[in-house]
């Protein structure tokens, strides 16, 4: 599986955010890729900066809206699978949604963000209803795909069942800032869980500087035994590519040893509830 990671800074303008992303989505076909994946947020300014107003909704849209639509008649003509990420609207909740798209146009589900971040510059509990559906693993016509969106990354519970439900590959759609965590600490954790449940992880961040934050891009590929097989620079617009071997999966460590003497009986045991 060939694909590529777009990295592009947002403006204001939705409408040029989106048209520059269906230009990088032609680029990446055009090269090769049989799977596009976009930034959380990637067609709008990141707008959980500042804390909510009753006007933010106003940029959230159904998964039936254009966003989607464009992207499944672009999917089908190039015969590309494409993994968005938008504000998504449904009745009187929104959520941070990541559609996937088949290489034939067809709309395989959506994640939404199980986790919901809240802190200076991330003020998202004002913005997204936490996730209430389970889809989250794919299969679309080059291989297994599974979601992971920006926050729900730090729980390695979500990241170990990626790995059970099947996931060959997991994209991260992110909003990572400069100087957010020590560095290198979020390449590590992806590094970790690529490692611990023998998938490829493809980590696509946010660019470029906004309203309160500085985005740092550095998007990055991790292969199924925890080594880092692409990068993109920090501080500009890029489009990673990477070639993913999946037959490389069945050989790496957690599908020979870890996954086989995984105890879930015995973990049943454990009294978490339970005070010393």
């Amino acid at each position: 599986m060939k694909i590529a990671l777009v990295q592009q800074y947002a403006t204001k303008d939705p409408g040029e955010n989106l048209d520059r992303g269906v230009a990088a989505f032609h680029q990446a076909v055009e090269a090769g890729a049989q799977l596009v994946a976009f930034a959380e947020l990637a067609f709008l300014p990141f707008l959980p900066q500042a804390p909510a107003t009753p006007e933010s909704v106003s940029f959230a849209e159904n998964i039936s809206g254009p966003t989607v639509d464009k992207f499944q008649k672009l999917a089908k003509k190039n015969e590309t699978v494409v993994v968005l990420n938008i504000y998504e609207t449904d009745g009187k909740n929104t959520y941070d949604s990541s559609p996937v798209i088949d290489a034939d146009g067809t709309l395989l589900g959506t994640t939404r963000m199980v986790h919901i971040m809240d802190g200076m510059g991330f003020y998202e509990k004002g913005y997204y209803t936490p996730g209430n559906v389970e889809n989250f693993v794919y299969q679309t016509r080059f291989g297994r795909v599974g979601v992971s969106i920006c926050y729900d990354r730090h729980f390695p519970e979500y990241m170990r069942n990626l790995g059970l439900l099947g996931a060959e590959i997991v994209f991260i759609p992110q909003a990572g800032a400069v100087g957010e965590w020590p560095e290198g600490l979020f390449q590590a954790e992806v590094q970790v869980a690529a490692f611990q449940n023998g998938y490829f992880a493809a980590l696509v961040n946010r660019v470029g500087k906004e309203d309160f934050l500085c985005f740092s891009g550095e998007s990055f590929v991790v292969g199924p035994e925890g080594n880092i097989i692409a990068q993109a620079p920090q501080g500009q617009d890029f489009i990673l590519y990477a070639d993913c071997d999946l037959s490389k999966i069945a050989q790496s460590p957690a599908k020979k040893y870890f996954i086989p003497d995984r105890r879930p009986d015995f973990y049943k045991t454990f009294n978490l509830d339970k005070k010393d």
